[in-house]
């Protein structure tokens, strides 16, 4: 009987993706991929699989790649087993009957073994119901009873009807569990893809389910489910006219399989063909789960960038930044993230399509850090581009960069503060103290004044002497702008200018005044000397800010 296999370490499974490199040749090419990485461990955890419940129990949350952090559960099969009754009993009778069953192990295996047809589906219903309790202990004596095997073979069988549907049942769960390795191993794959082919349409979206299962496991089960080839007959599951339940089965499989780093003889053309149509839905799972798969290929993809862009995804993108739901923003974010991170010519296509104004709208709005995140690298990504994206003429094109990067900063939390410093965005921000925006100028003082608080933060955990955000928009010209506010024509960006430069720079503002005293009044600069013991003490220094 085969042994029960030891899961991978996180550590083997996350070495089979390589990290986000540097180049050092383009600043901008700094990958993102914290957040892929939690998607593989929480992947481990079963969070791409699905199982396929009991219609007669209350169903389990089913959590998709789209749906990690919505409540959602699977979608009902199109149609249920003929063998099942019409009033199902309750549930608690139902898992008693379960357990029943379970100490009858011995007779069902031998039914699955047997020569007759009808004993062998009676069977195979048996141990579906068995696996519909979720059990771990259930899942290891079923698998150590060496029936799986058997229900690969049956996936070849069409006569009784039902028994291929039955197995192919039984063999999703499984591959729903821990150990989708002996699905993957046991012979069931090519039998799978082949019945992606069936002209039963429930049972074409059993095995649909089945595969989509096993590709979520692990790189070497995905590889098995692409090298007997699956993408092919899947994407002519899309060619149909199909159900709502069972286009979100399809997606979501197909994510699964673009997940991580394909092989390059899978042709990816061919699935953004249908990507692009798909990534129009109106229905929140399979948008979301549509924009996984092209981050992946975007990301996984030698080319991928380039094939997405020539598939025409980049304008719908765009608009989706404008979406409610952030489980349909995080994909798209970070799909348009890896974009930005392409050549020049790639992120100019998506500053064409006005990425520009939906970040800065985005950016002002209470969405996860992650997403915020995103946002930031985008923009840095795009300010860090050729000298025509960074010197361009269009002044609204400049004004909503500024916009974005302002943004960011006056609503960010200490790790987007951080994190935007770490990306050069102080120096931008003190150029944007230029314009005569008023709303936009309040937003940047706004963003330095959070930015200048977190150096205050970093200043007393380090017992530093120096606010180091302070001295560096010192050293680059930032506090001539900053001064130059005291003549801007708005009494809230005036007092805002003030309370910053008195704060930070009150010592450096006195020393110009009086320079400036000084070149202009001469005279009045000639010192009187004293005796010594008649000198007089210095005036005492006001306070940093007499208001607090």
């Amino acid at each position: 009987m085969p042994r029960v296999p030891r899961r991978p370490s996180d550590e083997a499974r996350r070495g089979a993706y390589k990290p986000p490199g540097v180049d050092a040749a383009r600043s901008r090419r700094r990958r993102e991929d914290r957040l892929l990485a939690l998607r593989r461990r929480n992947r481990d955890a079963g969070l791409f699989k699905r199982r396929r419940e009991e219609p007669s129990l209350t169903p389990a949350p089913v959590v998709s790649p789209s749906d990690a952090a919505a409540d959602a559960t699977a979608p009902p099969p199109s149609s249920e087993p003929s063998s099942l009754p019409s009033s199902p009993p309750p549930a608690d009778a139902l898992r008693a009957a379960a357990d029943a069953e379970l100490e009858g192990l011995s007779e069902m295996v031998d039914k699955v073994w047997s020569d007759d047809a009808a004993t062998q589906l009676e069977a195979t219903v048996q141990f579906r119901k068995l696996l519909s309790d979720g059990k771990n202990s259930t899942m290891i004596k079923i698998i150590r009873a060496d029936v799986l095997p058997r229900f690969a073979e049956f996936l070849s069988r069409q006569r009784p009807p039902q028994l291929q549907m039955e197995a192919a049942w039984v063999l999703t769960n499984i591959a729903a569990s821990d150990y989708t390795l002996l699905v993957a191993e046991c012979g069931a794959v090519p039998r799978l893809v082949e019945l992606l082919e069936s002209p039963d349409a429930n049972i074409r979206h059993q095995a649909t389910w089945a595969l989509g299962n096993i590709a979520a496991d692990m790189p070497s089960c995905r590889e098995i489910v692409l090298d007997h080839g699956a993408v092919t007959p899947l994407l002519a599951q899309f060619k149909e006219d199909m159900k709502v339940s069972v286009l979100r089965t399809a997606t979501w499989a197909l994510s699964n399989l673009c997940f991580g780093k394909l092989p390059a003889e899978v042709q990816v053309k061919p699935i953004l063909e249908i990507v692009s149509l798909l990534i129009h839905s109106a229905d929140e799972k399979i948008l979301a789960d549509a924009c996984w798969a092209l981050y992946y290929i975007c990301d996984g993809v030698e080319g991928g960038i380039q094939d997405a862009l020539d598939a025409g995804v980049c304008p719908q993108l765009v608009k989706l930044l404008m979406h409610a739901s952030a489980n349909i923003l995080l994909p798209v974010i970070m799909s348009l993230a890896r974009i930005s991170a392409g050549d020049d010519t790639q992120v100019q296509v998506i500053v064409e399509q006005g990425i520009l104004p939906c970040l800065a709208q985005l950016l002002a709005r209470n969405y996860p850090k992650i997403i915020k995140k995103q946002a930031c690298l985008i923009v840095s990504n795009i300010t860090a581009g050729s000298k025509d994206q960074i010197q361009t003429s269009e002044t609204d094109l400049k004004k909503e960069a500024a916009w974005a990067i302002s943004n960011a900063a006056s609503g960010g939390s200490s790790d987007q503060i951080q994190y935007l410093v770490s990306r050069g965005c102080l120096e931008p921000l003190c150029n944007v103290l230029k314009y005569q925006d008023v709303d936009l100028v309040y937003t940047c003082l706004e963003g330095l004044q959070n930015i200048l608080e977190e150096g205050d933060i970093g200043k007393q955990r380090n017992e530093s002497a120096m606010n180091p955000y302070a001295q560096f928009i010192l050293e680059n010209g930032g506090l001539d702008n900053l001064e130059d506010l005291q003549d801007f024509d708005n009494d809230a960006v005036y007092k805002l200018a003030m309370k910053l430069l008195e704060r930070y720079w009150d010592e450096e503002v006195s020393d110009d005044a009086n320079l400036t005293a000084s070149k202009d009044h001469p005279a009045e600069n000639v010192e009187t000397v004293q005796p010594e013991d008649t000198a007089q003490p210095p005036v005492a220094a006001s306070s940093v800010d007499g208001t607090e």
